[in-house]
């Protein structure tokens, strides 16, 4: 399983888009792509985390999140 530090340059909202983008077309769904950056995209950082963690969270574990307001 693979850690992203979200307080590190990976953890910026465009580095957590092109990961997810790279990881749908390794685990065979870029058919989804588009809808899942779609999704990234539609609400505030906290909205991005969330959908990334409910499509790739049984690969990647994001370390240092940021509390909600």
């Amino acid at each position: 399983m693979t850690t992203i530090n979200l307080s590190g340059p990976q953890g910026n909202a465009f580095a957590l888009i092109g990961i997810a983008k790279d990881l749908c077309r390794q685990l065979g769904q870029r058919d989804r792509e588009r809808d899942i950056q779609a999704e990234m995209m539609s609400g505030d950082y906290n909205n991005l985390l969330d959908v990334f963690e409910k499509n790739f969270g049984e690969y990647v574990t994001l370390t240092n999140r940021p509390e909600e307001n």
